[in-house]
């Protein structure tokens, strides 16, 4: 997984006027809460990869 996809991910799975997640009803029809796992996914990633980053690519 890039960064790049895990920001796609993010772009897409954002919060409804009515609190759900639009990505999952508009990729799989599924009525889901805010964050959905997708976005928590991508936020965890995305937090580790910025962390790895900024201890200089350490594991």
């Amino acid at each position: 997984m890039t960064e790049d996809q895990a920001g796609r991910i993010l772009s897409v799975h954002l919060p409804g006027v009515d609190g759900l997640c639009a990505g999952c009803r508009w990729w799989w029809a599924r009525l889901s809460p805010y964050p959905c796992y997708q976005a928590e996914w991508a936020v965890r990633w995305h937090a580790r990869s910025v962390t790895r980053r900024f201890l200089g690519g350490l594991p």
